[in-house]
């Protein structure tokens, strides 16, 4: 007993040593999909999605279906995203110790049938295996290391129930069927425990031997008889074995319910074989028997996809690879003619223990009943591993017995020591997506979706130079697979190569089985295939004049497979974009039809009713998405905006929450920090709010309503100098931004007293906007600071007839005036007259300055003014220029022009400020909203001074935030298995009252996963 615990610990110890490096890995290949992107780990899922999706989160009645039923391994997986979220350690530290735990049940279960040191051998060789690198480090490798827990627990307990003398066991018998229910909702090979236990029941507990069956079946086809062991086959055996039959029969009958009798579509890509016709797909199928049981001999080149061209089929019975099928099934015979001839019943059972293990665990997945969706998968021999492991135990245990037993453990020591280096190694290849496909290009050259995935893996990265290599590689492996064209396509619309984009994706096109006039057929297209529908039609909506060309590709797709949400999905953005909202809301309702659980889409129907001016259905809506899916970043995001939009306290609690919840999830979202600024200006807290607008420009370099209302905050609070960084950095990469070039000239003039530069911002202003009143009169204040009298005041009179109503203008331009006829009866020769009357530009103000300077102007222009209300104003005398003026408002874009009161009836783009009391300047902060944004007042300037505060007013005196969104939210597409981590397209569409969010639509790439 206590050398069985030391080798029990050793064991354990073993496991640990060759896969603790494994902790270090990411997630990748299939784990992306059933882990990152299966909705069924996440919390806010309903518990009972397990049980009614497929392993990848897919519900089990769609067509797309992998049909791979395995909800207990789900379990665990959600169990620990509840406990780690997606940190992968966890998820690894799980398969390792599962693994361990594997490893010493099979050491007990080896030693039912070898002797203690046989059975550590065998131990010992599973657990250090090569082949079940697959199995133990990539996580999704979970299903088969659990379902083997259960396939041995169910084993285990049959033996015990065989122990009971004259008696049947029931016990035991029932814990072992519960078992084995449970080892197949871990994953369907569990089942074939039962026919393990079978041979168990017959070969050991009633110790027959093959050659008394032989002799049997001789007997009474000749009408002899052969005298049986006595007792050979008592009742009790019987009802166990037709317990057995019974439970395999109740198993694979719910099985067949639960996937509603289908088999999965699968492409000839992934299984060539499949689609061959014979003798070709027998001699193939079969060949790779001997492909599989020389991976377990020799685990030497081992590759995580081994589909598409991988093994070449074998066409002929000439083909000399079937010399390697003949010899697979000749020592497989062998080994059966050794349990057949063997007169030692123990060994004779050890024998066909050790086939039972080795081949019923493979049938499923060897393709010679039912095709499957691989052609060789490492992971799937993790349970026959534990077959040959006897075998070779066995083996072990023989030449012991007949040769040097140290030169026997040696020669183990040898092969143990190799198989642990190969193993601890080959976990290194599974740490990134990168490293593991490119192992795979190492051994295999000849598979297109290895060229894809590395692709992959470098696009994810930003690195799309590299990866359009691949893909074209990829093309040139396998011409007529159409998501290596899908992929190259995707490559070039990243690199902006559109027209490029466009060709690949009509040629992936072109490879879809087409119509034939006359005829009527069908033909089976793999799902993912018509992406390429939604791809081409994204692209080609980047042009406004191809709209209605995006939506009939939109529209084929649909045609095609009814339940496409993602064509749906991507089919409302187009049309709200040919501004048909209603047909929008009805395609996004009949979405829900198909997947009503889909958070994109409630959440492109609140986009939907946005658009429409329905504030609170969009409201109704975006919750409806976090109802669905707490996380969805979206939904968070632009609800957090509508609910800051409402303007009310207790809405603006929520709104902070939901940014908060945004911002723990990813700290370097420049727009969550923006936003939760622009709530901290709603509060009134300043500080709070410049260090969220600090931090986001700390994020985004080149963020403009950051940069800008960042500034304006410092510049309010009377830190000028500090806001000139900011304002500078935003024209460096906005040089558009009028209000950020006014702000900038006024700091300037007023802090800085740098006149050069506060002149070149106001005439970039005016360059960008030649009828800008705001950047013109400030302009004009320039000339005045300089002395320039004579230029002022054709500066002011050009912007005089652009804004007539302007009264202060024409103060203004009196004031200049009273001066230059003052300076005109001073004696000739002074400096300030030189200055007041030098020459310049005559264009620069529409070469008005010869009528203006020789002439006297009457000066009181200001009282011929009408203010915008229509009252005319009370005699003004011009005194001087330290007066405020009524603030302007600007429209809701920043890049539209300013509008100018005269305007406001033909435009309508503008609401009218409420007079700003003198003590109060007008403040105007940029935010991710839409309501109309309030200017800081136009500059009043006397003689020698320039004035200029910012601040917003709401008509009442006090500080208000008002706002503007520049840029529209971050938005990611809808997800779809597996992730292409693509860019995808955005829309934009503004709306009355908030800039509409981009909906969720769908740029998606082939996918490269080997599910099995």
């Amino acid at each position: 007993m206590a050398t069985h615990h030391l080798y029990g610990a050793l064991i354990a110890l073993v496991c640990v040593l060759c896969y603790h490096n494994s902790l270090n890995c990411g997630f990748v290949f299939d784990d992306i999909s059933a882990i990152k992107e299966n909705r069924d780990l996440r919390p806010h899922s309903s518990i009972k999605n397990v049980f009614l999706n497929d392993f990848w989160g897919t519900p089990m009645h769609k067509e797309q279906s992998h049909k791979s039923y395995r909800p207990l391994c789900v379990l665990t997986f959600r169990w620990n995203y509840l406990l780690h979220g997606l940190e992968p350690a966890g998820y690894h530290l799980v398969n390792v110790l599962l693994h361990t735990i594997v490893s010493l049940m099979y050491f007990r279960m080896c030693a039912m049938l070898l002797s203690e040191s046989a059975s550590f051998a065998a131990a010992l060789l599973f657990a250090v295996h090569p082949i079940h690198t697959e199995a133990v480090t990539g996580v999704v490798g979970r299903a088969e290391t659990l379902s083997s827990v259960f396939f041995l627990a169910a084993f285990i307990f049959y033996t015990k129930a065989t122990r009971r003398k004259k008696s049947t066991g029931w016990r035991f018998l029932c814990l072992s069927m519960l078992f084995v229910a449970t080892a197949m909702l871990c994953k369907e090979q569990g089942i074939t425990i039962t026919g393990v236990c079978a041979i168990y029941e017959i070969f050991v507990a009633q110790k027959i031997r093959l050659g008394d069956i032989y002799h049997l079946a001789r007997s009474m086809m000749s009408g002899k008889t052969f005298a049986l062991p006595t007792g050979w086959w008592p009742h009790e055996a019987s009802r166990r074995l037709a317990v057995l039959c019974v439970t395999t029969v109740a198993l694979l009958f719910a099985r067949l319910q639960i996937m509603g009798s289908q088999l999965p579509v699968f492409t000839r890509f992934d299984n060539p074989a499949s689609v061959a016709v014979t003798p070709a797909r027998q001699l193939s199928y079969n060949y790779l028997v001997s492909v599989n049981l020389w991976l377990l001999l020799f685990p030497c080149d081992l590759c995580c996809d081994w589909t598409m061209g991988t093994v070449p089929l074998v066409e002929s019975f000439t083909d000399p690879r079937n010399l390697a099928t003949l010899g697979s099934y000749s020592m497989i015979g062998v080994l059966a003619w050794v349990a057949f001839i063997e007169n030692h019943r123990q060994k004779s059972a050890v024998v066909v223990m050790g086939l039972a293990f080795m081949i019923l665990p493979f049938l499923p997945a060897s393709n010679l009943f039912f095709p499957v969706g691989f052609v060789i998968a490492e992971r799937v021999l993790y349970m026959p591993s534990m077959g040959f492991c006897i075998l070779v135990g066995y083996g072990f245990h023989l030449l012991s017995e007949r040769w040097s037993r140290k030169m026997t453990w040696c020669c183990l020591g040898v092969l143990l020591l190799t198989h642990s280096i190969k193993t601890y190694n080959r976990n290194a290849d599974w740490e990134s997506e990168y490293s593991i496909f490119m192992s795979g290009l190492k051994v295999n050259q000849r598979n297109a979706k290895l060229f894809n995935n590395v692709g992959h893996a470098l696009e994810s990265e930003g690195r799309f130079e590299e990866a359009l290599q691949f893909f074209h590689k990829a093309v040139s492996v396998q011409e007529d697979d159409v998501g290596a064209h899908i992929n190259v396509g995707r490559t070039y619309n990243h690199l902006k190569m559109f027209k490029e984009a466009e060709q690949a994706y009509l040629k992936a096109k072109s490879l879809l089985p087409k119509a034939k006039p006359g005829e009527s057929y069908q033909a089976r297209i793999a799902p993912n295939h018509l992406n390429v529908f939604l791809n081409l039609a994204n692209l080609i909506s980047k042009n406004a004049t191809r709209l209605e060309e995006a939506d009939l590709l939109y529209r084929q797709a649909i045609s095609m497979r009814s339940d496409y949400t993602q064509a749906y999905i991507n089919r409302g953005d187009i049309l709200i974009k040919l501004n048909r909202t209603k047909e929008a809301q009805e395609v996004y309702e009949r979405a829900l039809l198909y997947d009503s659980t889909n958070p994109d889409i409630y959440y492109n129907l609140g986009v939907v009713f946005l658009e429409q001016g329905k504030a609170s259905q969009a409201l109704a809506y975006l919750d409806k998405a976090l109802e669905f899916d707490p996380e969805h970043e979206q939904a968070l995001l632009n609800s957090a905006i509508l609910l800051q939009e409402l303007g009310r306290p207790e809405l603006r609690k929520i709104a902070r929450e939901r940014l908060l919840k945004l911002l723990a999830k990813d700290e370097t979202n420049e727009r969550v920090h923006f936003n939760l600024g622009m709530l901290a200006m709603d509060d009134r807290n300043t500080d709070e709010a410049e260090n969220w607008f600090r931090r986001a420009v700390h994020l985004k370099q080149d963020f403009r309503s950051a940069l800008f209302n960042l500034a304006l905050l410092l510049a309010d609070d009377h830190r000028p100098l500090e806001a000139a960084p900011f304002l500078n950095q935003l024209v460096k990469y906005h040089p558009d931004h009028i209000k950020g070039l006014i702000l900038l000239g006024d700091i300037y003039i007023n802090n800085i007293k740098d006149l050069d530069a506060a002149e070149n911002c106001y005439k970039r202003i005016l360059q960008l906007d030649p009828i800008n009143i705001q950047g013109l009169h400030n302009l004009c204040v320039v000339y005045v600071e300089r002395g320039k009298l004579l230029q002022a005041q054709d500066c002011l009179s050009h912007a005089h007839e652009l804004a007539p109503g302007e009264e202060y203008i024409g103060r203004h331009l009196q004031i200049v005036q009273t001066r230059i006829n003052r300076l005109r009866q001073t004696p000739d020769g002074s400096r300030e007259k030189e200055i007041a009357f030098a020459d310049y530009d005559p264009q620069e103000f529409g070469g008005t300055v010869g009528a203006m300077a020789s002439r006297n102007v009457d000066l009181s222009l200001g009282k011929s003014i009408v203010h915008s209300n229509g009252e005319q104003p009370v005699n003004q005398q011009p005194t001087d220029m330290r007066e405020n003026v009524a603030d302007e408002r600007y429209g809701h874009d920043n890049k539209q022009k300013t509008v100018l009161p005269h305007q406001q009836l033909d435009q309508q783009q503008q609401q009218h400020a409420e007079p700003v009391p003198p003590d109060d300047d007008p403040v105007f902060l940029e935010s991710e909203s839409t309501n109309n944004l309030q200017s800081y007042a136009a500059p009043t300037v006397d003689s020698i001074a320039h004035k200029s505060n910012h601040r917003a007013d709401d008509g009442s005196g006090k500080l208000t935030a008002t706002s503007h969104r520049d840029e529209l939210p971050a938005v990611k597409r809808d997800s779809s298995h597996p992730s292409d981590g693509s860019l995808h397209h955005v829309a934009a569409h503004p709306a009355q009252h908030l800039h509409r969010p981009a909906t969720i639509g769908q740029d998606l790439d082939d996918p490269s996963s080997g599910m099995s």
